[in-house]
């Protein structure tokens, strides 16, 4: 680290040191002293984060010690565990990793506090879409829970979201993805262009789809409506005779002996797929990766209805107050200053503060990842691990195309608890 004065404070390295622990610990949690990672050296602070297992990730966890001197002690879950903590052990965790169809589980149970955008150093450059719902001006909104719906409250202490952008975020978001059907190109036999292929007799015995039921039930609708079985109203909000419908359709497919399993985990997707036990199912982008890094052709399909979408993000727990808090903001601004930004991007997700996270690319990373672009050279994830050779091209092109072509959200639906119910109904027929 170097002496450089910190602008917002006028304090440098040197100084700070000086000072000691106990002023810095009172200036910390006043609020008067941020962006300065010496505080936390000084004054030690943790912060228990949970969340799912895509970026409650180690590599994170140790960076952020080495730059702001803050531990963070990460607790990965699955999508269901997660909301289920966030609700009834508000007091277990400081930062809520989640997703934003999460959010309408837990914010209306007041467990997080919605974050002041003027204490966000890089608010301004998180991608539109989260703040309006476009990628560019041009853009429909999706179906189902679409991050800017759940984005803002009015006030702090609201538990109903805003209709429009305020001063008040309920959570800052970090990563997100366009999903498909991940297939087996050497062992299908024929082109895949649609999410209906998944019900193709040839492949009977050979698919899944994953079994967490909001995330789940979209990729439900999505085959559903691509083979003409119905058309939703709303596929993020369906009535309860369209769950029934879709259920029962399930039902019958699962009976009929198409679908070889049910996951749950990044590993089994990946473990399903790379035995060849399974030739077309639901996906998520690292898994595929991860299938390819063993030698094993894997492809990411782009499919003409379009993607399946999920987001994430950082909330703030409803009890932090003080340096914790304070802590916890510096903690975010770093988050969104670019370094995990390019981390996630390398892994196959995307960053909401792409400009910040370009300056810790290379121009070909930045190519090959977002603009759909040949990779002119080796790519590499971020252990250093061989992905891609030169001349590959990223399955469904650039960041534009691939989220510009996004059909529905992860969804919680006012019908959720009968969604639910009748989910595990078909899991367990």
């Amino acid at each position: 680290m170097t002496d450089t004065p910190i602008k917002k404070t006028g304090l440098s390295r040197r100084s700070l040191l000086k000072t000691g622990a106990a002023a810095a610990g009172l200036a910390a949690g006043s609020g008067a002293i941020t962006g300065f990672p010496t505080i936390w050296a000084q004054n030690p602070i943790t912060l228990r984060q949970f969340g799912t297992g895509v970026s409650n990730i180690n590599a994170i966890a140790q960076k952020c010690k080495e730059d702001l001197g803050i531990t963070l002690e990460m607790t990965a879950t699955d999508s269901d565990a997660a909301a289920q903590r966030a609700v009834t052990q508000p007091n277990s965790y400081d930062i809520a990793d989640i997703e934003y169809w999460i959010l309408k589980k837990v914010f209306a149970a007041g467990v997080i506090q919605p974050m002041d955008t003027t204490k966000l150093t890089h608010y301004d450059k998180i991608v539109p879409l989260f703040k309006n719902g476009k990628l560019t001006p041009d853009s429909v909104i999706a179906q189902g829970t679409a991050p800017h719906t759940v984005g803002f409250v009015e006030k702090p202490g609201d538990k109903t979201f805003a209709t429009e952008e305020t001063q008040w975020f309920t959570m800052v978001p970090t990563i997100y993805n366009a999903d498909t059907l991940g297939i087996r190109p050497d062992l299908v036999g024929r082109e895949i262009t649609t999410w209906a292929d998944i019900l193709d007799p040839a492949f009977k015995g050979k698919t899944s789809i994953l079994n967490i039921p909001s995330i789940g039930i979209m990729d439900a609708a999505m085959i559903m409506e691509a083979a003409g079985n119905i058309e939703y109203g709303d596929k993020g909000n369906m009535t309860q005779e369209e769950i029934d419908k879709t259920i029962d359709f399930l039902i019958e497919t699962k009976k009929a002996g198409q679908f070889r399993a049910f996951w749950k985990s990044f590993d089994e997707s990946v473990n399903l797929m790379a035995s060849g036990e399974v030739v077309i199912q639901s996906m998520w982008s690292p898994a595929v990766a991860a299938v390819r890094s063993k030698g094993i052709a894997c492809k990411y399909q782009p499919l003409k209805e379009g993607y399946r979408s999920w987001g994430g993000g950082l909330g703030l727990a409803a009890h932090l107050s003080g340096a914790k808090l304070d802590a916890a903001y510096e903690y975010i601004n770093w988050y969104t200053s670019g370094w995990v930004g390019a981390y996630l991007n390398r892994q196959g997700y995307y960053s909401a503060a792409m400009d910040t996270a370009k300056e810790y690319m290379t121009a070909d990373e930045w190519g090959y990842w977002i603009e759909g672009k040949p990779a002119q050279g080796d790519i590499v994830s971020p252990e250093g691990q061989v992905m891609e050779k030169a001349g590959a091209v990223r399955d469904g092109g650039s960041f534009i195309e691939r989220m510009g072509k996004v059909a529905c959200w992860n969804s919680v639906m006012d019908e959720d608890r009968y969604m639910v119910r009748r989910w595990n109904e078909f899991i367990a027929a």
